[in-house]
């Protein structure tokens, strides 16, 4: 897949709106990277940013539904988003979540190159998720880290990744909703644990329900603070 490709499709453009090779910058001349994509406050209060800032690597583990939750306000504020390596990805359940599927691109499998793969999409789209990380060598990996923070995207590895900024955990989880042999699964609390480096070494935790009441994503609410630091 070529950036010429992308661009050919109707209202998609490359991340960073200008040409490719270019460095990242708007529509008024400033830089791109560093700027933030819109994310839920509930998800967002654990970043060391106030959404997914542009060019930045955030890794996801774990949790679908996380995944889904790190993608859907974007999506739906007009980003798009493409998953590349992830066959298995549910459209049903990514739309209840709250993703705009109109502005999501599936490659289930990107074939013999991958790293071009999404390389390419990098140029084109604002969020580019990566299943199957660990099968990538480390320095392909930190080339791609590399081309996202030049090009003003954001890359979302669904797994680990050598030099990611964030790492977002799903470190618990409880289903709600069915009683003693009876009743449907209605919504899922998580425990999100968020560490990494720089001005994410200190972790974080935050407690979701996805999806939430009135909603994708809603804060559990059970006492003053439930976002907190973990202590180490």
């Amino acid at each position: 897949m070529s950036v010429a490709s992308l661009t050919a499709l109707d209202g998609v453009t490359t991340a960073d709106g200008v040409s490719v090779g270019a460095p990242a910058v708007d529509a008024g001349g400033g830089p791109v990277a560093g700027r933030v994509l819109p994310m839920r406050t509930e998800l967002a209060a654990v970043l060391p940013w106030p959404g997914l800032r542009r060019g930045s690597t955030v890794a996801v583990h774990g949790s679908v539904s996380l995944l889904f939750a790190v993608l859907a306000e974007a999506t739906a504020r007009g980003s798009w988003a493409a998953v590349v390596g992830l066959p298995g990805l549910g459209l049903v359940a990514a739309a209840e979540a709250g993703v705009e599927i109109a502005r999501l691109a599936l490659v289930p499998r990107p074939g013999g190159d991958p790293v071009g793969v999404i390389a390419a999409l990098l140029d084109g789209v604002d969020l580019v998720v990566v299943g199957g990380p660990h099968r990538l060598p480390e320095s392909d990996a930190r080339r791609l880290s590399a081309r996202a923070r030049n090009r003003g995207s954001v890359l979302v590895p669904f797994g680990e990744w050598p030099g990611a900024e964030v790492r977002l955990r799903c470190t618990q989880g409880r289903w709600s909703g069915v009683g003693d042999g009876h009743g449907y699964l209605r919504e899922r609390e998580i425990t999100v644990q968020a560490a990494g480096r720089g001005a994410a070494s200190r972790p974080r935790t935050c407690r979701l329900l996805l999806p939430g009441r009135g909603g994708p994503v809603s804060e559990v609410r059970e006492g003053p603070a439930v976002l907190r630091p973990v202590a180490g």
